[in-house]
């Protein structure tokens, strides 16, 4: 099937129903899964280490990043049982009732207005710290191509997320071996920090890996060929690791905890010279744009599942509801009521719960009840009750450790 196909289908007889979708590509699958992850994310996980260090932070992407991979599993065979397509609150309605739908599209709903006001944030610093104007004018000048692809839909949303991805890839490689041939590194830096402060982290890197949403969406890209969405979940994962490792400790060895800002590329930048300031933060620009482009598309999309919008192609409907997702994270943004670390801390603790919970229910389910056997199935061992039980008690107790920060009666994170 050409990629230019109006319809992509992606069993036959009594498998899979076709459905108005582009068809994507692994590379464009893998893409949409380091876009969404490589985020704002990314460029707070530094400032969110400054007490803690970045042995604790390391420690906590290799176990989010590997539970989030597992709960992405999960939903990718819910998705291959079920056949009409449906966003993960269409699944939690199917599989696990009319409560769990609400939890869930209301998880995607915090997760995506936090994650798009963070972007609006720090688009706008930026912008300023790169050409002076004032950060509303910047937030403003990246929500007309964040805002512009996200209505062109899907196929806009693959094609640029591949070709930024690799642009990412390319600035993130030269500036990490600049920060090693500079003269002020110093290595010993990643050994500073207190571990006590650990746990505050885990929530902002629970954000990072953010792709769950964006999973049943690449669902509809791979159709046609069903057997390749896993394979794109944990590749595209594994770079997100891998990236998400290699920016804070390029940034810690250059600057040392205490001299990080949070946005993370501002401070790097400045540590590397003139031209590296505009490259990081033109990566950080870059990231902020596919991570936009990844969560506010699952975001359109969700909303026009649970509110049986019919579908999403509808010109008028989808500018309504795309204004929906665009505006008030803009407006939040300069209201004064959240900072940047701070909207995707919350963000993290909420949805992190969901998703530990959800997917795991809609797995058991869609093994119940699902319409299709598929070909790929997730393995006994990532779906033993004892590994879904650590994932749900881990992050409930993030959740409890994030309300009691809150509240003053544990040390917060930064």
């Amino acid at each position: 099937m050409s990629e230019n196909s109006t319809f992509a289908t992606a069993w036959k007889g009594r498998e899979r129903e076709a459905v108005p979708a582009k068809s994507l590509s692994f590379l464009e699958g893998v893409a949409m899964i380091v876009g969404t992850n490589i985020g704002a994310g990314v460029l707070s996980i530094a400032y969110a280490s400054s007490k803690a260090g970045f042995l604790p932070l390391l420690f906590w992407l290799m176990v989010v990043g590997t539970l989030t991979t597992v709960t992405m599993l999960y939903v990718a065979e819910s998705t291959l049982r079920t056949r009409k397509h449906l966003q993960l609150s269409g699944l939690s309605q199917r599989y696990v009732g009319r409560f769990g739908a609400w939890m869930m599209f209301l998880s995607v709903c915090v997760n995506s207005v936090g994650a798009l006001t963070a972007y609006m944030t720090g688009s706008g610093k930026l912008l300023h710290s790169l050409f002076g104007i004032s950060p509303a004018l910047g937030s403003l000048l990246f929500f007309i191509p964040a805002a512009g692809v996200l209505w062109l839909g899907l196929k806009a949303i693959g094609r640029g997320e591949k070709f930024i991805s690799i642009g990412m890839v390319v600035m993130i490689s030269v500036l990490v071996v600049a920060t090693l041939l500079q003269e002020s590194t110093q290595v010993r830096y990643l050994l500073d920090g207190d571990w006590q402060y650990m746990v505050p982290i885990f929530n902002v890197v629970a954000f990072c890996f953010s792709a769950q949403y964006i999973v049943p969406e690449m669902a509809r890209g791979f159709a046609d060929k069903p057997e390749k969405l896993p394979k794109a979940i944990i590749v595209g994962m594994g770079l997100t690791f891998t990236l998400l490792a290699v920016v804070p400790l390029s940034v810690i060895i250059i600057n040392g905890l205490d001299n990080i800002s949070d946005v993370a590329t501002i401070a790097w930048g400045r540590a590397l010279g003139e031209w590296a300031f505009f490259s990081a933060n033109l990566f950080a620009l870059c990231a902020m744009l596919t991570s936009y482009w990844g969560l506010g598309g699952s975001f359109l999309t969700n909303i026009f599942d649970k509110f049986r919008l019919g579908e999403d192609t509808q010109p008028l409907r989808r500018l309504g509801v795309l204004a929906i997702v665009a505006l008030p994270p803009f407006v939040l943004a300069y209201s004064g009521m959240v900072s940047f670390v701070n909207a995707l801390y919350f963000a993290g603790v909420f949805s992190g719960v969901i998703l530990s919970i959800m997917p795991i229910l809609m797995l058991r389910g869609a093994r119940r009840s699902g319409d299709i056997t598929p070909r790929w199935t997730c393995s006994a061992l990532i779906t033993h009750p004892l590994i879904q039980s650590f994932i749900v008690l881990l992050y409930l107790a993030s959740a409890g450790y994030a309300i009691a920060s809150l509240l003053g009666y544990l040390p917060a994170g930064w």
